[in-house]
């Protein structure tokens, strides 16, 4: 658990820092035409989808790591359950992996629609 809260404190310390690199560009010009101008521009597009991507494919495989070794020590304490206990796995699994289909329909949908 301390590890999974050190990650997620170094990818908020990185979307912070990226955001902090991302503020000049949007000073640059004056008020909102700057923003507008951005906002239209690939290079945001771009790098907003790649983080909508990063973070679920990062939160995705985090989670699937912790599912699987969780049910390999629940299949090693009780070895007559391992018939529901990797079918549960699955299952959840399976949820995991929609999520992260998700994040990738929302990225592209931010490089095609926006």
């Amino acid at each position: 658990m301390k590890r999974i809260k050190a990650i997620s404190a170094r990818a908020a310390l990185a979307l912070a820092a990226l955001a902090a690199l991302l503020t000049p560009a949007f000073a640059a010009d004056s008020g909102v035409q700057a923003i507008a101008a951005a906002a239209n521009s690939d290079w945001a597009k771009a790098i907003a989808a790649g983080i909508a991507i990063g973070l679920g494919a990062a939160g995705g495989a985090v989670a699937m790591g912790i599912a699987a070794g969780k049910s390999v020590d629940g299949i090693s304490r009780q070895p007559e359950a391992e018939g529901k206990i990797r079918t549960t796995m699955m299952l959840g699994l399976v949820f995991i992996e929609t999520a992260i289909i998700y994040a990738l329909i929302v990225a592209i949908l931010i490089i095609f629609v926006l």
